[in-house]
């Protein structure tokens, strides 16, 4: 398989690209150029410039925001099939997090001058773009909405669900699921202190819905949707809201947003 072939075959999959048109996904394929990094080597730091979009074809790479004392104010990880530098591509502005490669990895780069030609020459790219802008949009949004209205146990509770997905149950064995975050960065991921990750991770202990070990967890789905559903009887962190109160809450934001 050529590597014109091979990066087809990935941006059918790929974040945003997997929906567009195949002509449109194609003049996209031919214009990537491949790169490759060593572990722990960094692809761009915050506030340079944005000049190319990246899609993660193998390997892992951490995106982060630091403050200046040091301290990291939040972090995600991407791997194959995920995008990322594409924000500072379609905005112009500089880079919001910094890149650095977490495993050896390869990566495929469009220049952002061509992709906005792309989008200027081919509107279905552009409805496209919009539509994963706002994907992305409402994401932020209700990560913002559950930790304001959510007990953190709840919020891990969905967040190891997200991570189950796509993962067949054992008749009578919980899954076990290898988390690739430490404790401060599971935190950083759910609005929370280690302490209280620690602590929800008890509560979810306590309620049977997980056991743990020292590098890996083991899930009950059927207990972990209990707690999310609101049906589990064991004791939160703290009083969940109620759909009314949800409802009240966020027409009250809406209300203030106008």
């Amino acid at each position: 398989m050529s590597r014109t072939e091979r990066l087809a075959e990935l941006l059918t999959t790929a974040e945003l690209f997997k929906e567009f048109e195949a002509n449109d996904r194609a003049e996209c394929a031919i214009n990537f150029h491949e790169r490759q990094f060593a572990k722990g080597q960094m692809l761009f730091a915050r506030g340079e410039r944005g000049a190319c979009l990246y899609v993660v074809e193998k390997g892992q790479i951490r995106l982060a925001i630091g403050a200046s004392d040091g301290r990291e104010l939040s972090f995600q990880i991407v791997g194959p099939g995920n995008i990322f530098g594409e924000i500072a591509v379609l905005d112009g502005e500089a880079r919001s997090a910094e890149a650095t490669a977490l495993t050896a990895t390869i990566v495929h780069s469009l220049d952002g001058a061509i992709f906005h030609r792309l989008l200027s020459a081919r509107p279905g790219i552009a409805v496209v773009v919009v539509a994963y802008l706002c994907r992305r949009l409402r994401e932020v949004s209700d990560k913002l909405e559950a930790i304001a209205l959510y007990p953190l146990d709840l919020r891990l509770a969905r967040f190891l669900l997200a991570a189950l997905r796509g993962r067949s149950d054992i008749p009578g064995r919980r899954l076990p699921l290898e988390i690739p975050y430490s404790q401060n960065e599971l935190a950083l991921l759910l609005g929370a202190s280690r302490p209280k990750i620690n602590a929800a991770l008890g509560v979810l202990e306590s309620a049977g819905a997980i056991g743990r070990t020292a590098d890996r967890l083991f899930c009950d789905r059927a207990k972990l949707m209990l707690i999310v559903e609101g049906d589990d009887p064991s004791p939160p962190l703290k009083k969940r809201p109620s759909r009314s109160q949800t409802r009240r809450v966020t027409s009250a934001g809406a209300k203030e947003r106008r």
